[in-house]
Parts: structure tokens; C-alpha cells; sequence
């Protein structure tokens, strides 16, 4: 495993002088490498401050995963400076892969941070509206105002010893404290009534932005509270209730807002808002099924939303539009595209087979047993996550629209694109005893 890891630090390195292609073929080499070199239901130590088990393992395949997909994405972008292009690429996926492998609860707040500088020069530097700049800011204060009290939260109940080794053990803490220490991770997440970053980052970022954003880093913020679980435990059961209905009522609210978008990437937005606060609520339910829905909900959702997104962006290089109003009857033009748009919304909405399915029905069984009552708001979760999917496929796909005389055909690498985001998603799902290990 140390082999892989010291691979992947050098391809890291030497990004700046790679092509695009040869970034590819490396990242892919080293993601299938370390899948089959992983021995399953173990806590692998790698060092003194880095280790992985199978859910920050299966994060890491995650994030070179959608690394891989990102640079393929990113090929017909016009890159102005295309070496700083690939630096932040390169460095973001570095940050991701060593965060979700390292040990430390202080080291991973930093590299939690630190994620921020990237992604943010991404949107500022790549984006095309001006609207960027407001969503880069937006982002900015969301994540530090959030980010402060959990740093206090690290600080407060430091062992005295050293400031990387915290001492857990017997820690009561009060509501504030509890309130300190999740505030960061339910804002990367991010959880109703502090997720008002992510449409205007999504919509204002450059598709890999956009794909890393909804592929990996909300599924930070879940991570996190499972790192500090441990010192939450007791505190987590007395406030699920407040948690769990504010999630319930605000996938409600978020799914009517769907049902409004006109803009196709803001509406996939807020739908990974609704899918994200199941997650949360799956965490709050302290089940057993909640904790291995969760896993299932990450890497589904992950490669679900960066799928479309990238279908989001074959569109907007074309027609140089996101409205759905404008993009109306789309299918008629590319046929092919709408069986693309059919699988990814199909698999939005938990349709079988699908990784998405497997999660939602262990992060509904979970809340089921937390409270039989949470019936009634789910219910209407899913309706509206099925109402919303095929409000946006029939959209795009169906009736007439406004007339186009020329426009480029979709070529074999926006193809390769949407197969290798299919792929997993389907195939995964007939393993679902592997992922159940945790």
C-alpha cells in the first residue's frame, strides 16, 4: 500500500509536466493498483499519522477516480494557463487523497481547509460569468465562518501533551462545545440552512470545479463526523431529533425549489442538497444501517452528480446556455445524448440497479427504526426527488425547441466520459456485501 501511496505523491509531482492524456493513464493505473491491492475489512497503518480503512479507502478511489474523469472533462476547455490549470488540479486531488487517509484530527482539519484555496482559484480563475467572484466569496465566509469554531472545538479539548495527539477519553462536552465541533462539517456537506454556497459555486464553476465539488468534497463533511463520532457519541443521540427534522424539512423545501430551477445546473445543485441532508440524517440515526447507507449514498451520489454535471456542460458547450428554457427539445437534435440523460436522472431518483438504491433504502430503513413518524416527510422526499428528475429529463429532452443550424456532434470522448461514470455505478452494486464490511 505504501507503494501506491509514494506513486501517487510522485504523479502529483511531476503533473506539471505530463500531458492531460498521460495524467489519465497514470491516475488510472494507480486507483486499479491500489483497489486490488487493499486488504478489505482492515485498518491499514501507513506511518505514524496516515492509515486507511475500507471507507477513507474507498473515498481515495473515489476522488483519483473522479480526478481521472475531470481531466477528460476538462480537455475542450479553453485554458488560458493550462500548467496552473493542472497545478490546481493536481493539487486538489493530492489534498483530497491525503485527507481522507490521514490519522490525525488536527493534521485533517488543515488539509480540510486547505482544500478551500484550490477549489476557490478554480472557480475565480475558470469560471465564466462574473457572477464568480460573489461565489467565490460566498464560499469563502461559509467555509471559515464554519471552520472557527471547529478549530476552537480541536483546541479546547487538546490533551496538553502535543497539539497532534488529542486525548478523547472520558471528554464530557456541552451543547456549545457539540455545536463547535459539527458546525464545519454540516456546512461542507451541506446541510439546509447553511447550504447556500453550493448553487452559486456549482453554477459558477468551471465543470471540473463542479465535478470535484459535488463528486468529493461534500462527501467530506460526512467523513469528518464520522472521525468525531467519537467524542460526540452521547451528545449526537440528544440532539438527533432537532438534526433529523431539520434535514426532513428541509429536503421537503429543497426539493420544491428543484421543482422551480430553470437553470440545469443549479437545480442538480440542490438536489445533491436533499440527497446530503439523507446522509446527515442517516449519521444523526446511530444505526448500523445508517453508517453502511452512508457509504453507499457517497460513492453513488458522487458519480452520479459529477455525471450529470458533465452532461450539464456537453450542452452548455454547445449552446452556450444553461437555461432550460432555451435548451428545450435538445433530445431532438442529440438522441443519443437522451439515453445518456435517461440513466443519470434515472439513477438520481434511486432507480434499480444502482449504488443510489442500496444507499436510500439503508439511510430510510435506519430512520424508519430512529422514529416510524419520519414516514410522512420521506414520502415526500422521494416523490419530489422523482418529480424534480423527470421534470428535468422531459425538459430537455421532449418537445420542441428553438431551431439550430450548426452545431458540433458529440465526439468518442464525451462518450468515454459518461461510460466511465455509468460503469461503476452499475456494477458496484453487485458487490453491495463488500461495501457492507465497515
Amino acid at each position: 500500500m505504501l507503494s501506491i501511496l509514494l506513486g501517487i505523491l510522485g504523479m502529483f509531482v511531476f503533473s506539471l509536466w505530463l500531458s492531460f492524456m498521460e495524467i489519465v493513464v497514470l491516475v488510472f493505473i494507480f486507483s486499479i493498483l491500489g483497489f486490488f491491492m487493499m486488504e478489505w475489512g482492515m485498518n491499514i497503518g501507513i506511518g505514524e499519522f496516515l492509515g486507511v480503512d475500507l471507507m477513507s479507502f474507498l473515498l481515495v478511489e473515489l476522488s483519483l477516480w473522479i480526478g481521472i474523469l475531470m481531466v477528460i472533462a476538462s480537455m475542450n476547455l479553453n485554458v488560458y494557463s493550462e500548467s496552473m490549470f493542472k497545478f490546481y488540479l493536481a493539487m486538489m486531488l493530492f489534498l483530497l487523497t491525503f485527507c481522507f487517509m490521514i490519522l490525525n484530527l488536527f493534521g485533517f482539519y488543515l488539509l480540510f481547509e486547505s482544500i478551500l484555496i484550490p477549489i476557490i482559484m478554480l472557480i475565480v480563475g475558470w469560471g465564466v460569468q462574473p457572477e464568480r467572484l460573489q461565489a467565490g466569496i460566498y464560499m469563502l465566509f461559509y467555509t471559515l465562518v464554519g471552520s472557527l469554531p471547529l478549530l476552537l472545538f480541536l483546541l479546547i479539548i487538546y490533551s496538553g501533551t502535543s497539539i497532534f495527539f488529542m486525548n478523547w477519553l472520558n471528554f464530557n462536552i456541552s451543547s456549545i462545545l457539540f455545536f463547535m465541533g459539527v458546525v464545519g462539517f454540516l456546512v461542507k456537506m451541506p446541510m439546509y440552512l447553511v447550504h447556500l454556497w453550493l448553487p452559486k459555486a456549482h453554477v459558477e464553476a468551471p465543470i471540473a470545479g463542479s465535478m470535484v465539488l459535488a463528486g468529493v468534497l461534500l462527501k467530506l463533511g460526512v467523513y469528518g463526523m464520522y472521525r468525531v463520532k467519537v467524542v460526540l457519541d452521547a451528545k449526537m443521540i440528544e440532539m438527533g431529533s432537532l438534526f433529523i427534522s431539520i434535514v426532513l424539512i428541509g429536503g421537503v423545501i429543497i426539493g420544491m425549489i428543484c421543482l422551480c430551477q430553470v437553470d440545469v445546473k443549479s437545480l442538480i445543485a440542490y438536489s445533491s442538497v436533499a440527497h446530503m441532508g439523507l446522509a446527515l440524517g442517516g449519521i444523526f440515526s446511530m444505526s448500523v444501517w445508517g453508517f453502511m447507507g452512508n457509504i453507499l449514498i457517497m460513492l453513488g451520489h458522487g458519480l452520479c452528480s459529477s455525471g450529470l454535471f458533465c452532461l450539464a456542460n456537453i450542452f452548455y458547450e454547445r449552446f452556450y446556455t444553461r437555461s432550460m428554457l432555451l435548451l428545450k427539445g435538445v433530445g431532438i437534435i442529440f438522441p443519443f445524448m437522451s439515453f445518456w440523460w435517461f440513466l443519470f436522472v434515472s439513477i438520481n431518483m434511486s432507480a434499480p440497479p444502482s449504488m443510489n438504491l442500496g444507499g436510500e433504502i439503508m439511510l430510510i430503513g435506519s430512520l424508519i427504526k430512529w422514529d416510524f413518524l419520519v414516514m410522512i416527510p420521506l414520502m415526500v422526499l422521494m416523490f419530489l426527488s422523482a418529480g424534480y428528475s423527470l421534470y428535468m429529463y422531459s425538459y430537455l429532452n421532449h418537445g420542441s425547441g428553438w431551431v439550430v443550424y450548426s452545431v458540433n456532434s458529440i465526439s468518442l470522448r464525451e462518450i468515454v466520459l459518461m461510460f466511465l461514470h455509468f460503469c461503476p455505478l452499475v456494477m458496484w452494486i453487485i458487490k453491495m456485501e463488500f461495501f457492507c464490511l465497515y
